[in-house]
């Protein structure tokens, strides 16, 4: 699917579904990995995940669509537009948008990796556990206030 064709399809979902014109520009964007799809507020144009749709189908990105059609409509007529808004959750719910979308497989995948470094008190020994590798100089021991030591883990070992 193309821009022009998720351009049409947003329309129609607008008109049907909440009875008010789409005007602005909907576009997929290949770098949203952790969101379905974003709204912008100055320009009103609608971005959709590519990747939604080629995992979990045509269903699961209407609701993205659906949901950020919300955010467009309730915007436009000044209304409470927010995740956090009564307006919003309401409209969400009459027209059967997702609050969330489903977590691509990679990305799940990395939110599962083990973690590779350690770091360790120097005067009570405690350790907090980090996937990324973070400097030890910026932070202090949440217990003592000590001084911390990283260390790397070797992945192969603990598996």
């Amino acid at each position: 699917m193309n821009n022009e064709a998720l351009q049409q399809w947003v329309e129609r979902i607008s008109i049907t579904f909440f009875g008010r014109p789409f005007l602005h520009h909907a576009t997929f964007n290949s770098r949203l990995k952790a969101t379905g799809g974003r709204y912008f507020t100055r320009s009103h144009n609608i971005e959709i995940s590519p990747h939604q749709l080629s995992e979990f189908g045509p269903e699961e990105t209407e609701k993205i669509i659906k949901h950020e059609l919300c955010h467009y409509h309730l915007h436009i007529m000044k209304r409470g537009y927010k995740h956090r808004d009564a307006d919003f959750k309401q409209l969400l719910a009459h027209v059967g948008g997702s609050r969330y979308c489903q977590s691509l497989p990679e990305r799940a995948q990395s939110k599962q990796q083990p973690f590779r470094y350690k770091l360790i008190c120097r005067n009570c020994g405690m350790e907090y556990l980090r996937k990324r590798k973070v400097d030890p100089a910026k932070y202090v021991c949440g217990k003592c206030r000590g001084k911390l030591l990283l260390k790397t883990i070797d992945i192969e070992s603990t598996t």
